[in-house]
């Protein structure tokens, strides 16, 4: 019984929903196009499409095709970045639902006042941090200081080791000891390294024994 009824309260409903689907309500029309540039015709993507003084519309897709529902004698804004703005009436003259229109943009150029930057709040500190600003050395003055480096290293050769230094050397010199404990340290009476030392040493007389004279 309870069945029947449902069924019955379905075929109820049916032709009420089919009758309220069927009603196109008076002034209501499909509206679709195509946007392009008015110089080459090719399709302007992602253009706002909106009906003015309202907050209903849509965007064109990647090639320019747009639809939207809209009402007669409404008006159709179009906007881009990078073109003027356009608009399309719809005439309220129309018999059928439905209307297609090609609506061409133009190019617009954008003119933005000039910006002035300046690293610094006022002209005055900015003109002072340029008079002071030291410019990098140039070659020659990059060899006068390499040359001095030079002679730096020279002059600190045969300067006696100090404190630290001498605390450093006995603590590698423990190290080395510790390193080696239980084996036999290694020989260089065989490293041809060690060789090739010695004689660079002898021809540039390392070994020479200083004279008063030399002093």
């Amino acid at each position: 019984m309870r069945n029947n009824f449902t069924l019955f309260l379905l075929l109820l409903l049916l032709p009420a929903g089919r009758s309220f689907g069927q009603v196109n309500p008076e002034g209501l029309l499909q509206l679709s196009g195509v946007i392009v540039t008015g110089d080459s015709l090719k399709p302007v993507p992602f253009v706002n499409v909106v009906i003015r003084h309202t907050y209903r519309g849509t965007f064109s897709d990647y090639y320019g095709f747009f639809s939207l529902v809209a009402s007669r004698g409404d008006t159709i804004e179009f906007s881009s970045v990078g073109y003027k703005k356009g608009h399309f009436i719809i005439p309220d003259t129309l018999s059928e639902n439905r209307y297609s229109l090609i609506e061409m943009l133009s190019k617009d150029t954008v003119l933005l006042h000039e910006a002035v930057i300046y690293p610094w709040p006022t002209r005055e500190q900015f003109k002072q941090a340029f008079l002071e600003l030291q410019l990098p050395a140039d070659d020659i003055d990059r060899a006068r200081f390499n040359i001095a480096m030079a002679e730096k290293k020279e002059r600190n050769d045969p300067m006696p080791m100090d404190g630290s230094m001498n605390f450093r050397y006995a603590m590698r010199q423990q190290q080395g000891m510790l390193y080696y404990a239980g084996q036999l340290p290694p020989n260089n009476l065989l490293n041809p390294i060690a060789w090739a030392k010695f004689v660079r040493a002898w021809r540039n007389g390392d070994f020479k024994q200083k004279t008063d004279k030399d002093e």
